[in-house]
């Protein structure tokens, strides 16, 4: 159940008129992927638990999927939820459907933040079978029938999201616990473009995503099948449903050690000591840097300690940014990884006088985070556009970006005092050289 950063929600007003999703019919960018590594990560993701613990059998819904919302569901979930629903349908060929029964094969509940977090603690959001409300989950949660590796087909599972968190976030929920409901509960971080990777750099079902849910659902499997026979079968299914990576060369990526998942954890955990979370930061880059990878994983580390350090040293913070963006440059599947990445360095520049080179960072970056759909990461790139624009004198463009930015604001921001605090330290960003100093 991956861990996400709930940020409290001070004014409902806020989002009446402007908790819709903003982007238009979902976009996502199709990248190439070679079957033989869609072979090996649908293995390693169906056949595990996030702890690395083995599962048995293949497990998932047999026949259509009937889907139940339940009441006090954030504003913004209906019209998200029937957007993912089509989007399984057309993507992922799935039969699947929304019904008023409570009896359906899914049912999303919504409760308060509190709530979850009195349930699991560490939880923002998850996803349990065969239990039918939170008070159930807490009565039966060391039962079998509510353990994933104690099923043997799945027939009932419920949802549970925050109520009254920002949209994005509902929604980010929303794809993770329902791309577990339906298929694998493991997350690899080797995975560079996908839901399925406890990094949270993606959050939104990618084209990976919807592969791998596809294959989960192919015909030719079912319930039951052990690890040996789904990989029996999967050549031929992978060559009818992806065609095009029958040719293409795998990447072969280097499985995860515990030790690296391990220190990139505690590096982003925010409960831990910054010494601590500077000390893992610096570890899983020596240990990503001995395991001779080159992929975003390392991009990944430096990311991590880039984060830890600007408290305490800009300048080398900066470079361990440039660090990871030239990793992530190189691999074509971390555009969204370049996006973060940009943001930051696009700040350090225009805190050293420097828009044009803010500019050139941000702008091919706005539409990556466009296409993935990050409300929140697209509206700070804006901001930082338009602060760009100023310094540069070319205030209209300014003022028409920013004009932009605010139109994402209600769906990524949980109320009007966090969006005019990132647009004010945005703005305080080049203050300190235009005054001087």
């Amino acid at each position: 159940m991956p861990q996400d950063d709930i940020v409290s929600r001070a004014n409902t007003r806020w989002q009446d008129s402007l908790f819709r999703n903003p982007f238009p019919a979902p976009n996502l960018p199709v990248l190439p992927n070679s079957n033989a590594d869609l072979a090996r990560d649908f293995l390693d993701l169906s056949f595990s638990l996030e702890s690395g613990r083995a599962l048995p059998m293949l497990t998932r819904f047999e026949g259509p999927i009937s889907v139940h919302l339940s009441e006090h569901a954030a504003e913004s979930l209906p019209s998200d939820l029937n957007r993912l629903i089509r989007r399984l349908r057309t993507e992922a060929g799935l039969e699947i459907f929304l019904t008023q029964s409570k009896a359906a094969n899914i049912t999303i509940q919504s409760v308060s933040r509190a709530q979850l977090r009195k349930a699991l603690p560490n939880a923002a959001c998850f996803v349990v079978p065969n239990v039918n409300s939170l008070r159930d989950f807490q009565l039966r949660r060391n039962s079998k029938a509510a353990s994933w590796s104690h099923q043997t087909e799945r027939h009932k599972v419920m949802i549970f999201l925050p109520s009254d968190a920002t949209p994005q976030e509902v929604r980010d929920c929303l794809h993770e616990e329902f791309a577990q409901a339906l298929g694998p509960l493991n997350d690899l971080y080797r995975l560079p473009n996908s839901v399925f990777n406890d990094d949270n750099v993606h959050t939104v079902l990618t084209s990976f995503d919807m592969l791998i849910l596809k294959i989960t659902y192919a015909s030719d499997l079912h319930s039951g099948m052990s690890r040996t026979q789904v990989q029996d079968h999967l050549p031929a299914i992978l060559n009818k449903i992806n065609p095009r990576g029958i040719s293409r060369s795998p990447n072969n990526l280097k499985p995860t050690p515990r030790v690296w998942i391990n220190l990139i954890q505690t590096s982003f955990s925010p409960d831990i000591s910054i010494s601590r979370r500077h000390s893992a930061a610096r570890q899983s880059v020596s240990v990503a840097q001995t395991n001779g990878w080159h992929d975003h994983r390392l991009g990944l580390s430096y990311f991590s300690l880039a984060l830890i350090t600007q408290s305490q040293d800009i300048k080398k913070s900066e470079s361990l940014f440039k660090a990871a963006m030239e990793n992530f440059r190189r691999n074509p599947q971390s555009r969204l990884h370049r996006a973060y990445t940009a943001s930051h360095l696009a700040s350090y520049a225009l805190i050293d006088n420097r828009p044009q080179y803010a500019l050139d960072m941000v702008e091919p970056n706005i539409k990556i985070a466009w296409e993935f759909e990050n409300a929140t990461l697209l509206a700070t790139l804006l901001l930082l556009k338009a602060e760009a624009l100023d310094n540069l004198g070319r205030g209209d463009e300014a003022r028409s970006v920013r004009l932009d930015s605010s139109h994402l604001a209600g769906y990524g921001f949980d109320s009007e005092r966090a969006w005019n605090t990132k647009r004010r330290a945005i703005s305080e960003l080049s203050a300190g050289m235009q005054n001087g100093g």
